[in-house]
């Protein structure tokens, strides 16, 4: 019943707060510019994507809205993607964040909005393009397919072999995500003020104005992103996890050919040794509110002190992916339907398989032209070991697909 009555709530919010007029369109204003919100792209947990259009140029806008109520989902945890943002930008395969801001909550002092102004991709994500291939019966042309999977495999290849950034440019980033740091920390410290009341506001003032050096050598948690850098010389590597991979987080560009890989909010340092019972913890309940659960890897269920959580998780997510776009729904989704058993235990057993594989139940066999390259569903078996150690890395699998693309036909995948 509580997270019934706080999604009333938020939806009773989502009006009052974006409303600067009535009648009439909603209008909102990020910083100084101001925006005409036109529909709801999508939503999930605490946060919504609106379309919006740039009253001063009628461009248009992806706006992500992620309310944080006090004690639910802090504004840190909220600003960590524009953070993350900070670190791949510019890169052709990985979005970027245009603007943000932090909004108090005018009816709850508590709370807080984040408002996130990214680009539009008109052609949606991949998930768009699923759903749009079961409703038609049509199914990607493989090479198309592939080119596509190799751009996210790319963007990856960008966060596993990260480079800390040296001279103006990573200074500048770096500056940038100190200040989204000390923005977030502040709405925070203002947030607990409102709840702790007046008596606390001097004193947190003071702690919170102090220097840069006592905020930065408080320990790392495994959730930090440009933190995980310090003590790293420009040009070391600093390996990050996306730990978030699926069709609803690679958009397509509007050239229709180039992937570009979003939300990243999940992102985080690896590897990440476990050496602690309360640290596996910590890991195994973040995956569960971040990794979304038919695309995440098996040590991720279920995590073992003494193991390391690294980058093989996104290999195995990519897996999953590239079989959904194939058949249409996650490999553990599939076989979940099927057995009618417990989708995290098909992910841990590794229990899954093709259509066209095991027992045909009276169905008849795929026609020829709807049958999966076998060079193709390589790749997905290589994804979908369960030991991590047995996965390719994100070089290996650029070689595979460029390989794999090479020796398929054309398909006439200029649309």
């Amino acid at each position: 019943m509580g997270s019934l009555g706080s999604y009333f709530l938020d939806v009773v919010y989502s009006f009052t707060n974006c409303m600067s007029c009535f009648p009439g369109t909603p209008q909102l204003k990020i910083n100084s510019r101001s925006f005409k919100i036109l529909r709801l792209l999508g939503e999930g947990g605490f946060s919504y994507v609106y379309l919006v259009q740039d009253n001063s140029n009628q461009q248009l806008f992806a706006l992500k809205k992620i309310r944080c109520p006090f004690g639910q989902e802090s504004v840190s945890l909220a600003l960590k993607e524009v953070e993350a943002y900070t670190l791949f930008s510019p890169h052709p395969n990985i979005i970027h964040s245009i603007d943000y801001s932090v909004e108090s909550d005018r009816s709850d002092p508590q709370a807080k909005t984040v408002y996130i102004l990214l680009p539009y991709y008109r052609r949606g994500n991949l998930q768009d393009m699923i759903n749009a291939n079961l409703v038609n019966h049509t199914k990607f042309p493989e090479k198309r397919l592939m080119v596509l999977f190799l751009g996210v495999c790319r963007a990856l290849k960008a966060m596993h072999q990260y480079k800390v950034k040296g001279g103006p440019g990573g200074e500048r980033s770096q500056q940038k995500a100190k200040k989204v740091r000390k923005e977030a920390a502040r709405a925070d410290a203002d947030a607990a003020e409102a709840a702790e009341g007046m008596e606390m506001r001097a004193s947190r003032r003071h702690r919170e104005d102090d220097d840069d050096e006592e905020q930065e050598a408080e320990p790392l948690m495994e959730a930090e992103v440009t933190m995980a850098q310090e003590g790293i010389a420009p040009g070391g590597a600093r390996a990050y996890a996306h730990r978030d991979i699926k069709p609803g987080n690679i958009m397509i560009d509007d050239d229709g050919k180039s992937p570009i890989l979003m939300d990243l909010g999940s992102l985080a340092p690896s590897p990440t040794p476990i050496t602690s019972r309360s640290l596996a913890l910590q890991v195994q309940d973040t995956a569960a509110e971040h990794s979304t659960m038919p695309y995440r890897a098996p040590e991720l269920f279920d995590v073992k002190t003494g193991s390391v959580i690294d980058t093989k998780v996104d290999v195995w997510s990519l897996g999953c992916t590239l079989y959904a776009c194939l058949v249409g729904k996650s490999p553990f989704e599939a076989r979940s339907d099927e057995t009618g058993g417990s989708l995290s235990i098909c992910v841990l057993g590794g229990d899954w398989r093709f259509p066209d594989e095991g027992p045909q139940r009276g169905k008849q066999k795929q026609p020829a032209e709807e049958a999966i390259s076998d060079t193709v569903k390589g790749v997905v078996r290589k994804c979908l070991m369960v030991e991590p150690s047995e996965r390719p890395d994100v070089d290996e699998l650029i070689a595979l697909c460029e390989e794999v693309i090479a020796g398929l036909p054309e398909d006439g995948s200029d649309d």
